[in-house]
């Protein structure tokens, strides 16, 4: 039942070789399952029928695991009926083979041993076939020639052999797709019944998303000055935070409501971000700590909060100018290598694009990268927060909140978000329209405009917002928050009402 396959092209026929595989571990393995059905419960959740070497064996296989699943027993008798009409069980003599299969009861004492063979070998002719394809696409001149479009491409193929136990892509059954929600709806009634995803570290915006979901492409947009990079800083130390403190208490990783983070910073360095956070956490000013002006015991203080943080799993790529193709190939490398479970990328705009033809249509290389990062979120099965500016637009308006219109070069990006968050803070406006300082001798007015303005900083003092402006998975509207510039952190506003719906069409 082995097939003969050559290995490249013009060998000799002393050096073919035959893919990996093992007919008579599978063959073993199928009649432990008709022989003791409990096993199935040691290898399904592992072993897929994709994974046979023999066709014929997977349908068998596949069989075995609906009819326990429906808990009715899988055995020779069983299982006929559902092969009569099988050409190549017929070849094999009908299904008296179910029967022979089961002919030698000491199978069922390797029955996890022979799964796990199967299942390496299937990832060894998996292994074989990106090979293949490799020196097929390299040797192939016809077209044009994109080598790192190859290397993408090699790398998501072994991405996927390492994550998917080589098995093709493949439409999920609704049975499947309904765990996922069940195991999400688990998750938020642990919490409290509003965070099913990873934290944001703010429990305002944890109420109205649910968190950060994995799989989610998530756009924060915000005009300079609005602290945009501040809450992905304070975002991606929370995740990280919480997934020490769950696994310090014994929770499951994938039951936890943190994660591992790679934080692809593309305008700040990584020692800018790091004193950004050592700046939150031990409460000293991050400019107060750039110019050294700082007390022994502050000192003390950004000591020992550096050494707890010594071990956040909260990665920093700062390498500029980096392809969306290099991006995505550093984050499954860190998927793998890490265990991360969310991606940071500050900021959209500085990403590039493949290349060709991008300076003359930067909308175009937009799209691109937004279909890529969604795409990311997809294949690692993690939520990505990608940072965007905003069109000069808002400026011009009165009302300074940013509307989706105002993502610059917006089509692509709003369309492949599935959340989309502004920050935004009014105190930023107000301030900068401080009237002129009145002084001895000036009229009422002058002194009333610099009273108003006062009245109207006090009011606005350390006030920011996050608008949901787009949610696949709920209402859109604001959540009020907390912003304290001075260690650049953002906390849950000092009030009962944190959100509201949004107002506007």
């Amino acid at each position: 039942m082995a097939e003969i396959v050559s290995i490249g092209s013009g060998e000799e026929p002393d050096k073919q070789q035959t893919l990996p595989q093992n007919i008579e571990a599978e063959a073993a393995l199928l009649g432990a399952l008709m022989i003791d059905n409990r096993l199935v419960e040691d290898v399904q959740m592992k072993l897929r029928a994709e994974h046979f070497f023999e066709p014929l064996h997977g349908r068998i296989y596949e069989q075995i695991l609906k009819l326990t699943d429906r808990n009715m027993v899988a055995n020779p008798v069983t299982l006929k009926p559902l092969f009569e009409a099988d050409e190549a069980m017929k070849e094999l003599g009908g299904p008296a083979y179910l029967a022979k299969l089961t002919g030698s009861g000491a199978s069922v004492i390797g029955a996890r041993d022979f799964a796990a063979q199967i299942y390496d070998l299937a990832l060894l002719r998996a292994l074989v076939d990106v090979g293949r394809d490799m020196v097929e696409d390299a040797l192939d001149t016809s077209e044009e020639v994109a080598p790192l479009e190859q290397v993408e491409r090699a790398e998501t193929a072994l991405y996927r052999v390492a994550e998917e136990g080589g098995a093709d892509g493949k439409a999920k059954s609704f049975g499947d797709a309904s765990k996922v929600a069940i195991e999400m709806a688990e998750k938020a009634l642990n919490s409290g019944g509003h965070l099913s995803g990873i934290t944001t570290g703010i429990e305002g915006v944890n109420s109205k998303i649910g968190g950060l979901h994995h799989s989610d492409l998530l756009i924060l947009a915000g005009r300079p000055g609005m602290g945009k990079t501040s809450l992905a800083t304070n975002m991606a130390f929370a995740a990280a935070q919480r997934f020490v403190r769950d696994m310090e208490d014994g929770i499951e990783e994938k039951k936890s409501a943190g994660a591992p983070v790679a934080f692809f910073s593309l305008e700040m360095s990584a020692d800018q971000l790091a004193t950004r956070i050592l700046a939150e956490q031990s409460g000293i000013s991050s400019e107060n700590l750039r110019m050294g002006k700082i007390s022994k015991q502050e000192f003390t203080n950004l000591a020992r909060a550096a050494a707890d943080l010594s071990t956040l799993p909260l990665y920093i790529d700062d390498t500029p100018g980096l392809t969306i193709a290099a991006l995505r190939t550093r984050a499954r490398r860190l998927k793998r290598q890490k265990g991360i479970g969310m991606v940071v990328v500050d900021y959209l705009q500085l990403l590039q694009g493949s290349g060709r033809g991008s300076n003359d249509n930067r909308v175009q290389e937009i799209s691109e990268i937004s279909r890529g990062l969604k795409q990311l979120a997809k294949e690692l099965d993690v939520p990505v927060l990608a940072l965007s500016q905003l069109s000069r637009a808002v400026e011009q308006r009165e009302d300074k909140k940013p509307m989706l219109s105002d993502l610059r070069e917006s089509g692509s990006i709003e369309q492949d978000a599935d959340i989309v968050l502004f920050v935004y803070r009014e105190e930023y406006y107000v301030n900068a329209r401080e009237p002129k300082k009145p002084i001895e001798g000036d009229d009422a007015a002058v002194w009333e405009a610099h009273e108003q303005w006062s009245r109207d900083m006090e009011r606005v003092y350390q006030m920011a917002e996050l608008i949901v402006a787009k949610q696949r998975h709920g209402a859109t509207g604001r959540v009020k928050m907390k912003f304290d510039a001075r260690v650049t952190r953002f906390s849950d506003a000092p009030m009962d009402d944190t959100y509201a719906p949004e107002m506007r069409g």
